[in-house]
């Protein structure tokens, strides 16, 4: 018997020395080996960290002691290192770097991760050590992060089944299976769609207005694909400078078309069908658990409470912003009208006018601007801006071990030297990276006696790629969206909590969007942009002249921005406040939904729904009015840096003392009035847009 047990160890050991998900990383701060992890590695690791994590639950429920905050909430926190630590490189992959392979693993794996949680969720044992926990709360001498991890542990298993009958827990776990095939089939869908459509330009004045940077990236698009012209394809860095400049009205209208239509077209890729099966699939889940709607289930756990508030906020701001969208509206089809065009503006025909309106109005426009937008000088200036406000130090750290050639990776330190972070940049699209822009982690933070474990963080971004003849130039907007990611990116490294589940972003989703957008604030002060924006050519600093346009500009049509968030907002309320299963036209009930927030004319064999990756494959389901919400928070923060200086001190410690490194230990609203003294109002918002 002894010789068979070594024998077991043995080959355990052999098996983890052979797979390096499953043996401690040695490699600098316990970064990720990606060198060495192949895509067959990831199942063999899924399975014995499903294994592992199952015994360790075993030892909390089969606990002879009396159920502690210790050996239960406590014990059950620590529970799942190794099943983290597989899943962070494989997840993380699936959106920068997939493959048909990767996706393959994750359809085969998605079914067994949801019932390997089910069976820890629905384990009536472990739930009974759990709420004997939480009925003696009131008892317990537990500081504010060890009640809101409680609250969170009690919560996290009483809304995901805990407390249903037998029978219903079987019903939860095949919806819940049925649920996360689906979301990973939509996701997969809107990607494959994506890369599957480019068209082949030969005759180059089809392209006339396109400035010569994006016709390098187009020539450079179809140099890859071993074509010669000009490959167009539906990647925001071709998509949004061809809607913005392209003269070609037809040619705009046939890659809107291509756009706005992606996954709705019918066949293997279609995602309409996908959508009511999951926001079905949702209510069925939320009614099991006790709720009328799947936003009752899900606003329980949110600053706004419930849909009525969510609906107070929209329809506030929607009264505010529409008559100012109309207006602009207006002003874009006189302004076409001047220019010779006899046609009611369309869809396909907004940006080209909108920005040709802006730069006769402002005389600013991308072109102007991207000069001194280089990408590294920007990032010289994006982690300059945190070594001013928090005095953070950003070190290049080339043996840390990455998953494409194109990420760089940093060591981040505090003003004493200190190691905080580990932070990976991936700045460029590729065919295997999902479009859009996010921060992720690759690892969390959390305490374990006097050891702060600290986080490994990423950011990536789709960004303009650098030409052969120009290095990577940024737009506007590109500047801004790396000052929001790099803002989660400082919620995530900065943090200092003891418990993983509560540290960084793992807060309430309508409050994640605060540290974010903030930092998009900086993007037009002349004092940060006169560290960093300088010609890329002459070196020469951005002229003051500039900048000021730069701010005079800057609520051009904030109305019918305002208001197409407002209708994405009101999109996800609509599909996630049903009441009865969803029978009817998927694009139908779209168009009724964003009918409220409507300006352009609408386009009826369009639609947003069938690629709407936030709420049917990402996290922001019932939850898309956060970014609206944020940004109020968001206002109301920075008019306190407004009001005493972009730079100020003081005012700096206290974000990062009572919001950057809190995380989800309090609850939010507490958090934010120790920073800003008050509830926050729309007042700040509107003003900042020029409303009020």
């Amino acid at each position: 018997m002894k010789t068979k047990l070594i024998l077991l160890m043995t080959l355990v050991a052999s098996a983890m020395m052979a797979n390096p998900l499953l043996s401690r990383y040695k490699t600098p701060f316990e970064t990720i080996p990606f060198n060495e992890i192949k895509n067959e590695h990831f199942m063999p690791a899924f399975k014995q960290a499903m294994e592992e994590h199952t015994s360790e639950i075993s030892k909390i429920v089969n606990n002879k002691k009396e159920p502690t905050f210790e050996n239960t909430i406590v014990a059950l926190e620590k529970a799942g290192g190794l099943l983290n630590r597989v899943g962070s490189p494989f997840y993380n992959l699936m959106s920068a770097e997939t493959s048909d392979e990767l996706q393959a693993i994750a359809e085969q794996l998605s079914p067994l991760m949801t019932e390997h949680s089910n069976s820890i969720r629905l384990n009536e044992k472990l739930f009974a050590r759990i709420k004997a926990v939480y009925e003696q709360k009131d008892k317990l001498k537990l500081n504010a992060e060890e009640k809101m991890l409680l609250q969170n542990t009690y919560d996290g298993f009483a809304n995901n089944g805990a407390n249903l009958s037998e029978s219903d827990k079987d019903i939860y776990r095949e919806l819940s299976k049925e649920l996360s095939m689906l979301t990973l089939q939509f996701g997969q869908n809107v990607l494959k769609e994506t890369n599957n459509w480019s068209m082949l330009i030969h005759d180059k004045d089809l392209l006339a207005g396109l400035p010569q940077d994006v016709l390098d990236m187009l020539e450079e698009n179809a140099n890859r694909a071993g074509k010669k012209g000009w490959l167009l394809n539906l990647k925001a860095t071709t998509y949004i400078p061809f809607m913005k400049y392209a003269e070609n009205r037809d040619l705009r209208r046939e890659l809107y078309m291509a756009y706005t239509t992606r996954s709705m077209k019918g066949g293997e890729y279609d995602n309409r069908g996908i959508i009511a099966s999951i926001v079905n699939t949702r209510l069925k889940i939320a009614n099991l658990l006790g709720y009328k709607s799947y936003a009752d289930q899900v606003l329980v756990r949110r600053m706004a409470e419930n849909k009525e508030n969510v609906y107070k906020l929209l329809n506030d701001l929607l009264l505010a912003y529409r008559p100012v969208a109309e207006k602009e509206y207006e002003a874009v089809q006189n302004y076409a009208n001047s220019k010779g065009a006899y046609f009611k503006v369309q869809s396909w025909d907004w940006s080209f006018y909108a920005d040709k309106l802006k730069d006769e109005k402002y005389a600013i426009n991308d072109e102007l601007l991207k000069p001194y937008f280089e990408l590294e000088r920007v990032k010289k200036g994006v982690f300059g801006l945190a070594t001013r406000l928090f005095g953070l130090r950003f070190e290049k750290n080339n043996k840390i071990q990455k998953y494409h050639p194109e990420v760089d990776v940093y060591e981040v330190k505090d003003k004493d030297g200190k190691f905080l972070s580990v932070l990976y940049t991936d700045f460029h699209p590729r065919d295997g990276k999902r479009p859009g822009a996010w921060m992720s982690e690759f690892k969390g933070q959390w305490m374990e006696k006097s050891k702060d474990s600290r986080p490994h963080i990423t950011i990536v971004m789709n960004f303009t790629r650098p030409t052969e003849s120009k290095p990577a130039l940024l737009t506007y907007d590109e500047v801004t969206t790396f000052l929001h990611e790099f803002g989660h990116a400082l919620h995530g490294m900065l943090t200092q909590c003891t418990f993983e589940s509560l540290s960084g972003t793992n807060v309430y989703r309508d409050f994640v969007e605060l540290p974010s957008q903030i930092m998009e604030n900086w993007a037009s002060e002349k004092a940060f942009l006169d560290e960093f924006a300088v010609h890329y050519e002459t070196g020469a600093p951005i002229p003051a002249e500039l900048i000021q346009k730069i701010k005079d500009s800057e609520n051009f049509n904030t109305g019918n921005f305002s208001l197409r968030q407002l209708s994405f907002g009101l999109l996800d309320m609509a599909w996630h406040t049903l009441e009865a299963p969803f029978t009817g036209d998927v694009m139908q009930m779209e168009y009724q939904a964003m009918e409220p927030a409507r300006i352009l004319p609408l386009v009826s064999d369009a639609g947003m729904s069938p690629t709407f990756s936030h709420i049917f494959s990402g996290g922001y389901a019932a939850g898309y009015y956060s970014y609206k919400w944020a940004e109020v928070l968001d206002a109301d923060a920075f008019s306190v840096f407004a009001e005493k200086g972009i730079y100020d001190a003081a005012t700096a410690a206290s974000f990062y003392e009572n919001i950057l490194k809190r995380g989800g230990t309090e609850h939010p609203m507490v958090l934010y009035k120790r920073f800003r003294g008050q509830e926050p109002s729309i007042k700040a918002l509107l003003k900042r847009n020029g409303i009020q």
